[in-house]
């Protein structure tokens, strides 16, 4: 096995031996680490060609962390299997990178810690049976993944949950507009009212805070949470790098807004990217 770490970008689309130029500064923060980077074809990965994708990753290089785009579970499974027949590996193997990716995943460990929710495989075929262990009250609407809160008032939020109709309305919206992009199935989740201080994305390695940086969607704002009974649920979730986003709630208890894969997880702008992929860098494969 190779004795340095390497990261695994996505290629630019229109150059293709170079790095999508979107991840220009982690790619330079990555070599100022003296790990070395190999580049992958996302568009071909997406559209099932995992051998296709990893043709330019040489063979019997890596261990590798993935950086880039999100990937589907499925696919990253792919991606796997067609690096380990190149004698690749990734740091994160396929069931990790489900289980932190996708709320199914990682909402037991967490559910002391996170909104209540619900899910099916799919399009529910009875939203409001769907919601019923819910309760009444206000929701929202997102699949395995993803919400679309910029849809707020017509694919995400439901000012209440036993409104079947308006529930209903919601949820055939978000499937309409997710359409193929749908991850896994559809979630509900009971609403919880947030302060307005933005949310804080905590960057955990092997069940450690790595750094804690703002959201990508409100860059200008850190809050400062605790992190005791989260490090507890990362480390029982058992993935290698994840992050969790932590909001505080209007009576004052901090909440874990969502949990992700942190190699799919965006990276704040003026975020210390050097410190994150120093200590990834460092990371060794679990024996």
């Amino acid at each position: 096995m190779p004795e340095r770490t390497g990261f695994l970008f996505c290629a630019d689309p229109l150059r293709p031996n170079r790095p999508d130029p979107q991840a220009a500064d982690e790619v330079a923060a990555v070599r100022a680490a003296g790990a070395p980077v190999a580049l992958l074809d996302h568009d071909a990965l997406l559209a099932g060609d995992a051998a296709g994708a990893v043709a330019r990753v040489a063979r019997g290089s890596g261990p590798y962390w993935y950086r880039g785009w999100m990937v589907p579970s499925g696919r990253y499974a792919e991606l796997e299997e067609a690096l380990s027949l190149r004698s690749c590996a990734l740091l994160t193997g396929a069931a990790d990178y489900r289980r932190a990716h996708e709320l199914p995943g990682w909402y037991e460990v967490f559910a002391a810690l996170t909104p209540y929710s619900v899910w099916c495989e799919g399009r529910p075929r009875d939203a409001g049976e769907l919601a019923a262990p819910l309760g009444p009250g206000p929701g929202i609407v997102k699949d395995y993944v993803k919400s679309r809160k910029h849809e707020w008032h017509t694919a995400c939020y439901v000012p209440e949950l036993t409104d079947r109709r308006q529930l209903a309305a919601v949820v055939d919206r978000f499937v309409e507009l997710q359409d193929a992009f749908l991850a896994g199935g559809v979630v509900l989740r009971a609403f919880e009212p947030f302060v307005r201080g933005g949310e804080a994305r905590v960057w955990w390695l092997d069940g450690e805070p790595v750094l804690v940086t703002a959201h990508p969607d409100t860059p200008d704002r850190r809050p400062a949470p605790p992190l005791d009974a989260v490090r507890e649920a990362v480390r029982r979730l058992g993935a290698r790098w994840v992050t969790t986003d932590l909001a505080v709630r209007e009576d004052g208890v901090w909440r874990v807004v969502e949990v992700g894969d942190g190699q799919v997880s965006g990276l704040p702008a003026g975020a210390d990217a050097g410190k994150l992929f120093a200590a990834l860098t460092a990371a060794r494969p679990l024996r």
